[in-house]
């Protein structure tokens, strides 16, 4: 080298490989990290290749000033990966991506974001990005594990994370995780005032559109969650929008485009957490539809995929209660609740227990259910008036409800409401309700057994035999509880009288009325002539 030359060798420096600066919000998907990736390693290959860059006079200090721009540029924004970039992604990286994607997470890779993350913020307290990163793991953590320790902590992270940037300067990551917490809390209304903030601030944004979905489906504003759906498909089909278009599709009761949307779910999921909740949700749309089978092999193939799956764990339960394998579904509903405690599965329990004769084993399950549902940290309404109008006090059930549909006014609540009035005596109010459940496009057996007694209180004996013969040809076996009592009262009832309705078998032969004659036209007057003659 010359004497006076400055040698810069860029292969060398940590910041020589690099074409550009970009940065990955853990709102985007991991795929423009792995594609950035894979070209700065050629570039770094191929600089490795070439011999060392000399500059000499002003081209050396137009270089070095070059090189200091990079470094203080690169030094602004912390890589999301440190080290070899041709590594696969960690557990907590995993975690990250799935957790910006609306995915489910694996436990084992939730477990080192939380820690990633909350050891990243003890020493950068004013990390907007990690807080809000933090806060939607922690809510992760409580859909897995059905704890309601996780929701203050989600909200004490998502509220940190807005304090350093506030909403109106566009902390989008932030506002979508307290829309989707609110959501989670089951206050949709709170839900979708943050859903429509970050829509209003940035339409193209296709993380609002799953919270949007899921407030307006729990504030039953159907066709709005529907259009909400088509954007996210629209803006970023994939496991997501294809999850949220199966929920879309099943609540207008389009079950054969819910089956197919969470199938194509199913083939863009990656991670096996990711493809235990498909499988899972498959097992659902089985199990509403009748298909003990086919839900059962869901199920199954959901815990061989993600053995935590507690919610696959009490559908299997169910499926095994419907084939007449009380004792194994019992285990299978413990076993659940060990892992989750889900009031939803504990009330199914208690009346499993009741219909296999166990009255004192329901009771217990029972008495503890108020309790624990209150425990939740969620809002459990709906479940509490069910529990209520079956199993305690009626009328209570029916002033918790009204309240609730006062706020919520989807067909489960509409059901509960309807379900809770006939239970007190009043099923003309009670049809109303009934109406609106079923109307609507879900087809749910207990909807249309719940219409059916509505109906038959009423005296309407063909309309109680049609929603009830509709509850058993949708699930014959849908509740231990229920699904007998529908064949009680269908039996009770008894057939139509045969020839059906009166007026559709005439008495005698058809006999064509007779036509009215024509009358003859009346002959036209003739016109006076212009002249008068």
């Amino acid at each position: 080298m010359a004497a006076g030359a400055i040698g810069v060798n860029t292969a060398a420096t940590p910041f020589g490989h690099l074409g550009g600066l970009f940065i990955l919000t853990h709102s985007d998907f991991m795929d423009p990290l792995r594609d950035a990736s894979a070209s700065l390693e050629r570039q770094e290959r191929h600089q490795q290749a070439a011999p060392p860059v000399t500059f000499t006079g002003r081209k050396t200090l137009v270089a070095a000033a070059a090189l200091v721009v990079l470094i203080a540029g690169a030094l602004l924004i912390r890589p999301a990966r440190t080290g070899d970039d041709a590594r696969p992604p960690g557990p907590s990286e995993r975690a990250r991506a799935a957790v910006g994607m609306g995915a489910p997470v694996a436990a084992v890779d939730l477990v080192a974001l939380v820690a990633d993350r909350e050891k990243w913020v003890a020493e950068h307290r004013d990390d907007e990005g990690s807080w809000a990163v933090l806060g939607s793991a922690y809510l992760e953590q409580a859909r897995r594990t059905a704890d309601p320790a996780w929701y203050p902590k989600a909200e004490g992270a998502l509220k940190r994370s807005l304090e350093l940037r506030p909403a109106e300067k566009g902390n989008f990551d932030a506002m979508t995780g307290m829309g989707t917490l609110a959501n989670a809390r089951r206050d949709f209304g709170t839900g979708k005032k943050w859903g429509e903030l970050v829509r209003a601030q940035e339409p193209k944004r296709w993380t609002a559109y799953p919270v949007l979905v899921d407030a307006y489906t729990g504030l039953g504003e159907y066709k709005a969650a529907q259009a909400a759906m088509e954007r996210l498909v629209e803006l970023r089909p994939g496991l997501a929008a294809f999850m949220k278009a199966s929920q879309v599709y099943r609540d207008r009761g389009w079950r054969e485009d819910a089956a197919m949307s969470m199938e194509h779910a199913g083939g863009a999921a990656k991670a096996p957490a990711e493809k235990g909740y498909v499988l899972f949700r498959l097992g659902e749309l089985a199990w509403e539809r009748g298909d003990h089978t086919e839900a059962l092999k869901q199920y199954e193939a959901a815990l061989r995929t993600d053995p935590g799956q507690a919610g696959a764990l009490g559908g299997r339960a169910r499926v095994l209660a419907a084939l007449g394998r009380g004792g194994e579904a019992v285990r299978d509903y413990r076993l659940a609740l060990g892992r989750a405690a889900v009031p939803a599965l504990a009330l199914e329990l208690g009346e499993l227990l009741e219909s296999l004769g166990r009255g004192d084993e329901a009771k217990a399950v029972y008495d503890g259910l108020p309790a624990q549902a209150a425990r939740t940290g969620v809002n459990e309404e709906v479940l509490l008036g069910r529990f209520e109008a079956d199993h305690g006090d009626p009328t209570a059930a029916v002033r918790r409800l009204t309240a609730e549909w006062s706020r919520h006014k989807s067909v489960q609540v509409a059901d509960a409401l309807g379900w809770a009035l006939h239970k007190s005596g009043d099923d003309v109010a009670a049809l109303e309700y009934a109406k609106k459940a079923t109307e609507q496009g879900v087809r749910l057996a207990d909807f249309a057994y719940h219409r059916g007694l509505i109906e038959r209180g009423l005296g309407d004996d063909a309309a109680a035999r049609r929603h009830l013969e509709e509850a058993l040809r949708t699930n014959p076996r849908f509740s231990p509880v229920r699904a007998p009592l529908a064949k009680e009262a269908l039996a009770a009832i008894g057939k139509p009288p045969a020839g059906g309705p009166e007026n559709m078998q005439p008495t005698k032969p058809w006999v064509a009325p007779e036509l009215p004659k024509a009358k003859p036209s009346p002959k036209p007057k003739p016109k006076p002539s212009p002249s008068g003659r």
